[in-house]
This record gives structure tokens, sequence and C-alpha cells, in this order.
């Protein structure tokens, strides 16, 4: 049970502590922020509310501890990233009851989180000291104009705090993501957890704890937005931000000034169906795609642009896949469970009514009970509904009929977002060269978008965000380059005359 067994010690009464210098601590603020069960919509666990006092003195521990974990030897950090690699997974069913309490994350959905997150560190850990245990070597004389009289030497080096903010649906595994590269690299770390699933994030955290890192490089800080986000995202001591979330990340990046970046942000992923296409393949990557963890994915399909001779047999096809669809709540591993809050819930009903003022076609009737949204396909969507241009992040996906491959282009590259797209056709020739023209950061040909597995490289376009995800490029960014040069006093050739 969460805040149970090796838990025990983060949870004070009904409020779960935070955590800083090696310890979990109550806040001074006296106060706690509630999280609401999705499901149930009553207060499920409760949080600190950490104060700007208590940021400035967790990045003035985080400072000094970088210090010393920079010197800490790379195949100790590994060694420590193996082990609470094990911890996590060892642990995976507390945390994954918060998963499903949180944000009504299907059960098993919520255990494959915390397993693949496991996963995902020792995989991080290994790849650190391939990368970081390399360097390169470079001499003056392949620069015309030069003799060999100078040896560059050049290495990775820490960049010092890195602040991790990731996001609700997926509050374990894109915080490790995140933790993973800033610790192998020898950087210290500043976790802020979303509000829902800040609970699943402290059980994470522990799990590092009792990994036997040092004290005071890691810290996980939990409190309302309005109250410590801009004091945390603009703290002076942050060296690296690492986001995942929406509309914020574009705030936190126009107040960052000259702090890295590495940010993803919402998407609007395309799925354009050719004629030529499996359209049984095509209905069942649209509906696994377009509505797993009931659509509330950065990367979940979000409109469908299918040529109109195909779109009668394709949406027929999908219809009959979302009539199985089950719906309920997360504890009975429901495909469909309730959306992470009202308001996202009223937000995807205004899209609803906008589209059926607007004449959609309603493939199934439009219902909801709560914060639970039944699936809802709607064909015949056209540019003038928000549905066609609009993240929902629920079970809502838009169909819309195209008559020519650049009309399907054309409306994936108006989008304001470019995360991912997908094509399906038998053609590979023409997926190539629809994918060169989608602007975006990935595109999947014959499959749903997708974020993983989790060593692809991963990145939006526009508004979908700033710099390249995925382990090797995090560790990548999370560094830079320390040059040495060895000036010689006369030049010097390998195997010539003195």
């Amino acid at each position: 049970m969460a805040g149970n067994g090796v838990f025990a010690e983060i949870i004070d009464g009904d409020v779960f502590k935070y955590y800083c210098e090696g310890e979990w601590k109550k806040s001074a603020s006296g106060k706690s922020v509630a999280i609401i069960n999705p499901t149930t919509r009553k207060i499920q666990y409760k949080v600190q509310a950490c104060t700007q006092e208590e940021v400035n003195k967790v990045m003035e521990i985080a400072k000094a501890a970088q210090k010393s974990w920079a010197k800490t030897p790379l195949w100790k950090r590994a060694e420590l990233l193996h082990k609470a690699a094990a911890i996590l997974k060892e642990h995976k069913a507390p945390i994954a009851e918060c998963l499903v309490k949180e944000i009504a994350k299907p059960a098993k959905d919520a255990v494959t989180e915390v397993v693949r997150s496991g996963d995902l560190i020792s995989y991080t850990a290994e790849e650190g000291v391939r990368i970081l245990g390399e360097g390169k070597f470079l001499v003056s004389d392949s620069f015309p104009g030069n003799e060999r009289t100078k040896y560059c030497l050049t290495s990775k080096i820490p960049l010092g705090v890195i602040l991790a903010i990731p996001p609700f649906n997926y509050p374990v595994n894109l915080a490790v993501s995140k933790i993973g590269p800033a610790l192998i690299t020898g950087n210290s770390l500043v976790l802020k957890p979303p509000t829902q699933g800040a609970v699943a994030a402290l059980h994470m955290v522990h799990c590092f704890h009792l990994a036997g890192f040092p004290k005071g490089l890691i810290s996980c800080i939990t409190g309302k937005g309005s109250e410590i986000g801009d004091f945390l995202t603009m703290h002076p001591g942050v060296n690296c931000i690492s986001f995942t979330g929406g509309d914020t990340g574009v705030a936190i990046s126009k107040k960052a000034g000259m702090v890295p970046l590495q940010m993803e942000l919402g998407g609007k992923d395309a799925c354009i169906v050719l004629e030529d296409a499996d359209l049984d393949l095509a209905a069942g990557n649209i509906v696994k795609g377009g509505f797993s963890y009931s659509g509330q994915r950065c990367t979940a399909v979000k409109v469908v642009l299918v040529m109109e001779s195909v779109a009668d047999t394709l949406v027929e096809k999908v219809k009959a896949k979302v009539a199985k669809l089950t719906v309920g709540p997360p504890e009975d591993n429901c495909d469909i469970t309730p959306v992470v809050s009202e308001s996202s819930a009223n937000f995807i009903e205004g899209l609803v009514m906008d589209a059926k003022q607007k004449d959609a076609t309603f493939c199934q009737p439009y219902k909801r009970e709560g914060n639970l949204i039944w699936p809802l396909l709607l064909d015949n969507v056209r540019p003038d509904m928000r549905i066609a241009w609009e993240e929902p992040f629920g079970p809502v996906l838009p169909v819309i009929r195209i008559n020519s491959v650049e009309e399907g282009i054309h409306h994936c590259n108006a989008s304001n977002f470019g995360l991912q797209g997908c094509v399906f056709t038998k053609d590979i020739n023409k997926a190539i060269l629809i994918s060169d023209a989608m602007e975006t950061g990935t595109v999947q040909i014959n499959s749903a978008p997708a974020r993983g597995p989790d060593h692809f490289p991963f990145q939006g376009l526009k508004d979908s965000g700033i710099g390249s995800q995925g382990i090797t490029n995090s560790i990548n960014m999370m560094t830079k380059v320390k040059t040495t040069v060895i000036n010689l006093p006369t030049p010097s050739y390998t195997m010539g005359k003195l």
C-alpha cells in the first residue's frame, strides 16, 4: 500500500513529505495541497505546500552536492542507478497504486509504467558509461594553415543543477527520463512533480533514497505552481530545465534566459491514411493511438486525415473497434478511464459541443459522467471546427476527409504543433516523401505515434518543443564540452623524423 512498509517515512499523518538533503521533511508553511482522485472526485492524497525559502534551501544544497558528485567515478554513478532501478521495479505495486488513484491510469498500464521506468534507468546507466567514457582527440594540422603544434582533448562535463518538471500523465516515467541522464552525467537534480502524480513521484524518489545516493543530490519539492512555479524556473541556481507538459512550457522558455532548455509540449498528431493502406492495420492503430489512456498522451493520434475513397470503410472499421472498448474505473483495467480533472472534462466537452453545433457526424452518442467521457469518433470534421486544431487530451477523435495527399500534408503543417505524425500506405517511397514533407519531429510509418522505445530520439517542432529527448540525446544535452589544448613548442608528426 502507498505510504506503508519501506515508504512509511515519506508520510506524516495524511500528508506526504517533500525530499531535501537526504531526508523527508514537512514544510514550514504548515499547508498542504490536495490531490483529487479523478474517479471518485474526492481528496485522495495531500502533499506539502513548500515555500520559496525552502526552494532556496534546496537549490543551495543541490549546488553543493553536485560538486562532490561530479568527482564520483563514472562506474560508481552507474552502479547506484542500477541499484535504484532494481528497487523501483521491486516496489512497482505501491507506486502503480498511486498512479491508479491519482491519475486514473488503468492498473496494468500503471505497473507497466513503473517497470519501464526501471528499465530506462538501467539503460541510461549503461549508455552514460559508453558516452561519457569516451573523449575526442584532435590535432591542429587537419585545418589549413596549421602545423601540428596543438593537441586538443575534449570531454563532457556536467551543467550543474537540473530542474526536472514531468507531466501528470507519466509522472514516474517522464521523471526518470530526466533524473537518470542528469545523475549519470554528474549533475544534481531538483524534481518538481505535477500535483496529480506527485505521490507516485515521491515514492519513486524514495527508491533513489534507498539506493544510497549522496545527500542533497536529489531533491523533490511539492507545492502550488502559483507560489513556487516561476520561482523555481527563474531561480539563479538552475543550470538546465527539462520540462514536459503544455502551454506552461512556452511561458518558461520566455523567462528562462540563458539556461539550456529541453521541452516537450503539446501535439496534434495527424494520421494520414492513403487509398492503398491496410485499413485493418490502420484502424487498429488509430484506436490504440487515439484512445489508450483515454487519449491523454502527447503522442496520441489526435486527427485522422483519410482519403475520401476509403473513408467510409475506415470509419466503419474504427467504429467497430471503438464499440469494443471498455469504459469504467482504472482499478478494473478499463480501456477508457476518467480524465484527470473536471476542468479537463469541461474543456473536452466544449470541443465536442462546438463540433456538434457545426454539424460533425457523431459516430457514437456523446456521454459523460463526472470526469468519465465515453470514447467518441467524430466524422466529417471541417477545418472551421475547434477539434480540428485544438488538442483535446481526451477520448475524442476527429476524422477529416481529404481528396489528395497534398491536402493532408497541408492540414498537418498548418497546425501550430509538430510533435509526431503517422502515415499508412503500402508504398514505402510515397511514405518517405510524405514523412519528409510533414513538419513534425517524428513520423511513424504504418504505426501509431509513440514516444518509445525510450532510447529513440524524441522531439517536436514549432510549439511542440525545444531540443530533443531520448536517453542518448538527454545525456548529451545535460553536459557541455570541455576542451583542453596542449601547445607544443615545435610541430610534432607521428613516426616523423626529429
